[in-house]
């Protein structure tokens, strides 16, 4: 058993693509564990790098500036004890999921499924240095359907009509092709869900590969039956007439795309540049929103002042005439 590492795995990719059946048979090694989605921390690393411009904006009479505290610190520091709860969690987990027992197997990694972190895989690495993508990949009207049926087995629906699933699949697929091209292979490893289906063992084995573990048959376990499924009726149709034939139009040329190009072989410092620069958009967005905010609560706590003191004078007035009157 090695110790644990901050290495986290991701499996990231559209929503009904397979990230949580790829997530369960990775839990099966010996050495990684799943845990929920857990969505939160890609807008937490958003907030870190709010945080260090604020605990760096005035230079040396600033504590991170003054310390010579760098941003890639403050992140990896961060990233380091998220890492370690995690870890020292998990038999909390385990005792919750299994109605009492406790982790058997002294497991030293953790695979995060969240589809939504196909979106924030710039601040994932940033919180998590070493973490490993693995982009699924998987027929992009099989996902369509999926989306809109979701309602079938759960509460809620994830999409509102078809349109937006078009859009949600090209917006997420999208970012996880430009991190495929910015950080390469060795980061960012891309699998299909129909190689999966057809020849599960050899789709596993080259995975392993990728995450330097050791292969096992059990992570094979989970494919034997169909989990999460849509429930998609054999005669639904989704050909909605108010969706943009553009959009669908964009989503078929990518789609196609995928099929026929493969992973790029090396990593790109142009791509790299480019998720950057979104991802620093980002921190900016959020950060003047933070201060919009308080600016507007500011102006309206004001007025309510002012408008209270009016109220209070009107009945003032109205008092004394009564009295005038009287």
């Amino acid at each position: 058993m090695r110790d644990g590492i901050n290495k986290p795995i991701f499996v990231v990719g559209s929503p009904r693509s397979g990230t949580s059946i790829v997530t369960w048979c990775l839990g099966q090694h010996p050495n990684l564990f799943p845990v929920e989605e857990s969505n939160w921390m890609g807008d937490f690393a958003v907030n870190v790098a709010i945080a260090y411009q604020v605990g760096a904006a005035r230079g040396n009479r600033s504590v991170l500036s003054a310390m010579d505290i760098r941003e890639d610190e403050l992140f990896a520091a961060f990233g380091q004890c998220i890492n370690d709860l995690i870890l020292r969690h998990r038999k909390d987990r385990e005792r919750k999921h299994q109605a009492g027992s406790t982790a058997s197997e002294p497991k030293g990694r953790w695979v995060d499924g969240t589809p939504a972190y196909s979106l924030h895989i710039c601040g994932l690495r940033k919180l998590f240095p070493h973490a490993l993508f693995i982009h699924i990949v998987r027929d992009l009207h099989t996902v369509v359907r999926s989306m809109l049926n979701f309602h079938r087995v759960a509460d809620a629906q994830l999409v509102p009509n078809e349109q937006e699933a078009y859009r949600y699949w090209l917006r997420t697929v999208s970012a996880c092709l430009e991190a495929e091209r910015a950080y390469g292979p060795n980061v960012v490893y891309r699998i299909r869900y129909a190689d999966l289906v057809d020849n599960a063992e050899l789709a596993m084995r080259s995975l392993f590969a990728f995450l330097k573990e050791p292969y096992t048959a059990k992570c094979l376990e989970p494919l034997a039956q169909r989990i999460n499924s849509s429930e998609v009726p054999p005669d639904f149709k989704s050909d909605d007439t108010a969706t943009d034939p553009a959009i669908v139009e964009a989503a078929r040329r990518l789609s196609a795309e995928i099929e026929n190009s493969p992973q790029p072989t090396e990593s790109s410092q142009v791509a790299a540049d480019k998720m950057e620069g979104a991802f620093s958009k980002r921190v900016q967005y959020v950060a003047a929103l933070d201060s919009a905010y308080h600016t507007t609560k500011s102006r309206l706590e004001s007025t309510i002042t002012e408008l209270r003191l009016q109220i209070e004078d009107l009945r003032n007035q109205l008092v004394q005439a009564k009295d005038h009157v009287l």
